[in-house]
């Protein structure tokens, strides 16, 4: 058994990360998805979310095997969704964006381990509404977040160029 747990990324950890959305940007690109194909996520974003505290890495081992930015608040990419829409508009949401596991721990089940913790993290802060928006094409995040019940609710546009269409989720949990 692995000891797995998750701490705030430091600016050490920066090399590591990008490796990491290598990986990923090379397995979307695999698949066909047009996500992170055109330099995002780059370096100067995650800076940015380590410098606000927002940014985590899944530790296994004592190795940094995945990357995450939760982001606890408003985001203006979310304002406008065609489809159902939200079902929770009034109260506080956690969104996480720029999750990724390194092509080193694939078939471990880290990214539920990943995704569970987070959502735990921003429970115990008082976060009960949780989103998350992914290309139409990147079928295994799809899987991942249906397989913990977050909910299809429309479709947004992100602040991104290109192939900006995002299949928006969202999950509501209970007192």
């Amino acid at each position: 058994m692995s000891l797995i747990y998750l701490r705030r990324a430091q600016t050490p950890d920066i090399a590591k990360i990008m490796t990491i959305i290598a990986d990923a940007k090379a397995l979307l690109k695999a698949d066909g998805s047009p996500q992170w194909q055109d330099g995002y996520p780059n370096e100067a974003t995650i800076r940015q979310d380590i410098l606000a505290q927002q940014s985590w890495v899944l530790i296994v081992d004592g190795q940094i095997a995945g990357t995450a930015a939760q982001v606890i608040g408003d985001d203006a990419n979310y304002h406008q969704i065609t489809g159902t829409g939200w079902q929770n508009t009034t109260d506080p949401y956690a969104t996480i964006h720029r999750i990724a596991l390194s092509q080193d721990y694939t078939g471990q089940h880290l990214s539920h381990y990943f995704f569970t913790t987070l959502i735990s993290n921003a429970y115990r802060d008082g976060i009960r509404n949780f989103r998350i928006d992914t290309h139409q094409l990147n079928q295994r995040m799809q899987a991942i977040v249906t397989s913990l019940s977050y909910q299809f609710r429309g479709i947004v546009h992100v602040a991104e160029p290109g192939d900006n269409a995002r299949r928006a989720y969202e999950l509501n949990l209970v007192g």
